[in-house]
């Protein structure tokens, strides 16, 4: 047999910022939407973030079929699609050129290998060049640092016009549209680590739900189910949204794009604008699929598992404090990642612990939390043990990484916070065992959507007495979880060594 792979989904498999959308995916992202609109010749279709043209494409085969009998002949129904129900928004010139090479089956729309003639080379999917607008050394739309994007005309300016305009409505002479549909571009670089990226996705969506469509579909990150850099205002605003009628979520990104990491996974979602209640959730976890209709906002963060919905009632229901209220900020004592202390002892130096391991740093170098050196703590790292928030081969999360106790005149770096403010050194091994049990890092995972973690992420992790020690036995005990909630926690979180 005769191997022909589709380019695109070859396409799919680069790893990029600007991720391609395999044809298979695209596909089950299209299954959402009333079928219907497929069998309609008055059905207007913008993908406003078009890479490789899969979403027009498969679109297009679609509307080829379901028109079959309302337009018989097959050019005549090819151009009537071609021209007046499907458009598209190229990121890139490379990139408008690749989709109209997947819909027209020619890069110029106008040349004669094109199957549908236009009197222009783009078509109606077209690529603009558009620049950022600086204010104080950010893009007023987008964010972009002016530092890191104010460059050359030879240079990519990652300024995609979808989202530079004050009102969308206007980039195709007010023409309304039925159905948006995309995967957007995630992020943009500050010009730092690739931490520091700043999101671009929710921009695309914002603006769609502008144009007023009957319906969106995209594909984005997942990490907007607990916010983070510049997404709390964007999650408030999406799990008090009644209109999102369907998500479906990746924990593991692998399993939407299987050689790119994504941090948080991700999720595509059918947002309608007729509609008004509970949304179909279904969340994909090592092949197994778990599907409720659920209220997107009853909690601050989304929790993206389902039974871990009732696991988390049990524990409100005792109206506990959480274990937020003895964690300390990030960087406790004001000393950056990058800090590595000396090798040796000094007179008047104290223990300093950073990602390299242990150092010494004079007592004076301390620039804050000095407060915190006359107690015992547990020093935990601010990022979770596993890379990008994937869990391992067999699906199951160790959630923290490095975690210690720390005493009296031992600090650490930005790195770490601290857990507790103890004046015996039991209490601080008591809570150690503590973060140990599934239990808790089981609630913990809950409100991470990235491999960050932060004293906010605790907000579902009752706090306990801390003069003894805790086991999973007792816990789940204490809060009375079913067999069922108990096998599925294990089955999630593994033992920690």
């Amino acid at each position: 047999m005769n191997y022909n792979p589709d380019v695109l989904s070859c396409l799919a498999n680069l790893s990029n910022d600007e991720v391609f959308t395999p044809p298979q995916l695209a596909n089950q992202m299209l299954d959402m939407l009333p079928q219907e609109l497929f069998q309609s010749p008055d059905t207007r279709f913008l993908d406003p973030c078009t890479k490789s043209g899969v979403f027009l494409r498969e679109i297009a085969k679609r509307l080829i079929a379901g028109l079959a009998d309302k337009i018989p002949d097959q050019q005549e129904r090819i151009d009537h699609i071609m021209h007046h129900q499907l458009y598209g928004i190229a990121i890139t010139r490379l990139t408008s050129m690749m989709s109209r090479r997947s819909l027209y089956c020619s890069k110029d729309a106008s040349g004669k290998y094109s199957i549908s003639q236009f009197d222009n080379e783009d078509g109606n999917v077209r690529y603009r060049d558009i620049r950022h607008t600086w204010v104080q050394g950010k893009c007023r739309y987008c964010g972009a640092s002016q530092e890191v994007y104010d460059r050359g005309d030879d240079l990519e300016s990652h300024a995609y016009e979808f989202i530079h305009t004050d009102n969308p409505n206007t980039l195709y002479k007010n023409m309304t549209f039925d159905v948006i549909i995309g995967n957007p571009p995630y992020q943009l670089t500050t010009g730092g680590t690739q931490s520091q990226a700043t999101p671009l996705y929710h921009h695309f969506v914002k603006m769609a739900k502008k144009t007023n469509p009957k319906y969106l579909v995209m594909i984005t990150p997942s990490r907007w189910f607990a916010g983070g850099m510049g997404l709390d205002s964007f999650r408030e605003e999406m799990l008090n949204d009644d209109r999102l009628k369907v998500i479906v979520d990746y924990p593991n990104a692998k399993d939407c794009f299987p050689n790119i990491s994504i941090g948080g996974g991700v999720n595509y979602f059918l947002w309608a604008r007729d509609y008004h209640g509970k949304c179909l959730y279904s969340n994909i976890h090592n092949s197994k699929v778990s599907t409720e209709e659920r209220i997107l906002n009853e909690f601050p963060v989304f929790v993206r598992y389902n039974m871990a919905i009732n696991i988390i009632h049990k524990i409100l229901k005792l109206k506990e404090k959480n274990l937020s209220e003895i964690i300390s900020s990030l960087s406790p004592f004001g000393l950056g990642s990058a800090e590595r202390g000396h090798s040796h002892f000094q007179t008047g130096d104290i223990v300093l612990y950073s990602s390299k391991g242990k150092s010494y740093i004079s007592k004076r170098e301390i620039i804050s939390g000095k407060e915190y050196l006359d107690y015992y703590h547990v020093m935990m790292s601010k990022v979770t043990s596993e890379h990008a928030n994937e869990p391992t081969r067999d699906g199951t999360f160790k959630v923290i990484s490095r975690v210690q106790p720390i005493k009296p005149n031992e600090a650490c770096t930005f790195s770490y916070f601290l857990i507790g403010n103890f004046k015996t050194e039991d209490e601080s091994i008591n809570i150690l065992s503590y973060l140990f049990t599934r239990f808790a890092r089981f609630l913990l995972l809950q409100s991470i959507s990235s491999i960050n973690i932060s004293k906010d992420k605790f907000q579902f992790v009752p706090l306990q007495d801390f003069s003894k020690p805790w086991t999973d036995e007792e816990l789940y005990k204490k809060y009375g979880l079913t067999d069922e909630e108990i096998q599925f926690i294990e089955s999630m979180i593994r033992p920690m060594e």
